[in-house]
C-alpha cells in the first residue's frame, strides 16, 4: 500500500522554550502580587506613602543644593579684584592704567566701568534714578575689574592683591573669594550630609519592606507549606514576595516623584516673585529625567533587597509537616 504524501500537512506546533515559560510565570506572579497590594489599599497604601517621604525627603534636599549652584554659577565675577581708583584719575588715564595691568601675565582680562556707567547702572538697579538725579556731582569713581588668570594659584592671588594695592591710582582693592569659597564649602558639606541621610533613609526603607513581608509569610505560612509539600522551591515561593517589594518600590518612587514635583509647583510663583524683586531670571530647576529615573530605580531596588532579605531569611523557617 502506498503512502501519500500531503504537502500540505500542518507542521506540529513547538512548545514554548524555558524562557518563555519562565518570562510567563514571572507575568502570572507579578500580576498576583499586584492584585495582593490592591485587595488590601489602605495597609498597602501606609506603606507605600511611607517609602515615598522617605524618598522625597533626600530628593527634594539634593534639588535644594541644585538650584543654590545654578544661582551661584553667575558668582563667577566675584572672583575679581575691583580697584576703585581715586577720584582725581580722569577716564583716559584709567584706560591706560587697565592696558597696563592686562600686560601682566597673571592676569587674563581688565573691564573699565567708567563712574558714568557706574552711576547710570545704581540707578536702574536700586530704583533711586529721580533722587540721585539731584546730586550735583558723580560720587563714584572710575573703576577697574581685574580678571585673573586661571593658572594663579592662592600664594599669587594674595601677591596679585597687594601688588594692585600699592598702585599709586589705586584708592581701594575689594576682592570676594572667601564668601563665594565658604559658600561652595557649605554645598559641598550639605551635599555629604544627603548622601548619609539618604543611606540611612535607605536601611529604614529595607526595614520596613522587609517586615511587611515578613508579616505577609507568616499571614500565608499554611499555604507556602502545601506549596512545598507538592515540591515547590524556596525560589518559587520566594517570587511572589520578590514582586510585592518589587511593587511597593515602583509605586513608593513614583508617589516621591510627584511629591517633590508638587513641592516644586507650590514654589514656582515665590521664585518668580523673588526673581522680579532682584530683576533677574532666576527660575526653579525642577528634576531632570535621569534624577527622576534614578528616583524610581532606587526604591524599586530597595524594594527587591528588603524582600529578598526577609523571604530569604523566613523561608528556611517554613517546612511542611
Amino acid at each position: 500500500m502506498a503512502v501519500t504524501r500531503h504537502s500540505d500537512a500542518v507542521a506540529p506546533v513547538r512548545s514554548s522554550g524555558p524562557i518563555s515559560i519562565w518570562f510567563l510565570r514571572h507575568v502570572g506572579t507579578s500580576i498576583g502580587s499586584l492584585g495582593r497590594l490592591f485587595r488590601q489599599p489602605f495597609a498597602s497604601l501606609m506603606i507605600i506613602l511611607v517609602i515615598a517621604v522617605t524618598l522625597a525627603i533626600p530628593a527634594a534636599l539634593n534639588l535644594v543644593v541644585k538650584n543654590a549652584r545654578t544661582v551661584s554659577e553667575g558668582w563667577d565675577n566675584a572672583l575679581d579684584f575691583s580697584i576703585y581708583l581715586k577720584r582725581a584719575i580722569t577716564e583716559s588715564e584709567a584706560e591706560g592704567l587697565a592696558r597696563l595691568i592686562e600686560q601682566r601675565a597673571d592676569v587674563e582680562n581688565v573691564r573699565l566701568i567708567t563712574s558714568s556707567d557706574a552711576l547710570e547702572d545704581f540707578k536702574e538697579q536700586s530704583g533711586f534714578g529721580a533722587a540721585l538725579d539731584q546730586l550735583s556731582d558723580n560720587p563714584l569713581p572710575h573703576t577697574l575689574v581685574v580678571r585673573p588668570g586661571p593658572a594663579n594659584t592662592s600664594q599669587s592671588m594674595i601677591l596679585l592683591q597687594e601688588e594692585l594695592a600699592n598702585l599709586p591710582e589705586a584708592d581701594l582693592v575689594q576682592v570676594d573669594t572667601e564668601w563665594v569659597q565658604r559658600f561652595h564649602a557649605i554645598l559641598d558639606m550639605v551635599r555629604q550630609a544627603i548622601v548619609i541621610g539618604a543611606s540611612l533613609l535607605g536601611v529604614a526603607i529595607v526595614v520596613i519592606i522587609g517586615n511587611t513581608i515578613r508579616l505577609d509569610i507568616q499571614n500565608r505560612r499554611e499555604e507556602i507549606e502545601v506549596t512545598k509539600l507538592i515540591g515547590a522551591s524556596n525560589a518559587f515561593v520566594r517570587r511572589p514576595f520578590l514582586w510585592s517589594g518589587f511593587w511597593y518600590g515602583l509605586f513608593g518612587g513614583g508617589l516621591a516623584l510627584g511629591l517633590v514635583q508638587y513641592g516644586l509647583f507650590l514654589l514656582e510663583q515665590p521664585a518668580a516673585r523673588l526673581a522680579g524683586l532682584y530683576k533677574s531670571g532666576v527660575s526653579v530647576v525642577a528634576l531632570s529625567l535621569d534624577e527622576s529615573l534614578a528616583i524610581l530605580g532606587v526604591g524599586v531596588l530597595l524594594g527587591l533587597v528588603g524582600s529578598w532579605f526577609a523571604a530569604a531569611r523566613h523561608m528556611r523557617r517554613i517546612e511542611p509537616r
